[in-house]
């Protein structure tokens, strides 16, 4: 398992528009309507990285305890399917129902979204606040497939608890690590 780390997009940063197909639904859904009232959680993920298999479980539960707070989470994958087939559309919509994925799990066919937005691995993470300028990018924790670290979401939380307190987001921010983004 290849580890690549996030590229760390500069804070600040807008958030880059896309419109791109809901694999659960089939319909082309754009940032701005899917962006929440507080905070937008933009992650790039797959279906088979074991980093994000590792994971797959919090960004569900991260989903549930905070949408109801005004924070949606997107999540992408920008895989190139024909190399990748695991990673499918299809096989995309299936995962999203297996793990009780509440946000869309959009599809990248170009990869022009994951350049947009720098991203390098999977999961890759981007939180913008509620004007869409980005205010953390980074891990979700510290744990990893393999080094016994459970699985809190820790970094996110507090990223996202600031952000519905009204507090600044702590800028110093660890990388994400997970496997490359598979490119065309």
């Amino acid at each position: 398992m290849a580890r690549k780390e996030s590229n760390m997009l500069p804070l600040g940063t807008q958030a880059p528009d896309f419109k791109l197909i809901d694999t659960v639904d089939n319909r082309k859904k754009t940032l701005k309507e899917l962006k929440g009232t507080t905070a937008t959680l933009v992650m790039f993920i797959c279906n088979h990285c074991p980093f994000v298999i590792h994971v797959s479980s919090e960004l569900s539960q991260l989903a549930k305890d905070y949408v109801s707070k005004g924070i949606n989470c997107i999540a992408i994958s920008s895989n190139d399917v024909d190399n990748y087939p695991q990673d499918r559309p299809e096989l995309m919509k299936k995962t999203a129902i297996d793990n009780e994925y509440i946000f869309p799990y959009l599809y990248d066919q170009t990869q022009e979204v994951a350049k947009a937005y720098d991203a390098a691995c999977t999961p890759d993470f981007f939180l913008f606040d509620k004007n869409l300028e980005l205010v953390y990018t980074g891990q979700l924790d510290d744990s990893r497939p393999g080094n016994d670290i459970p699985v809190t979401g820790k970094d996110i939380r507090t990223a996202m608890d600031a952000l519905i307190n009204n507090k600044s987001v702590n800028p110093n921010q660890k990388p994400s690590v997970g496997c490359g983004i598979k490119w065309k």
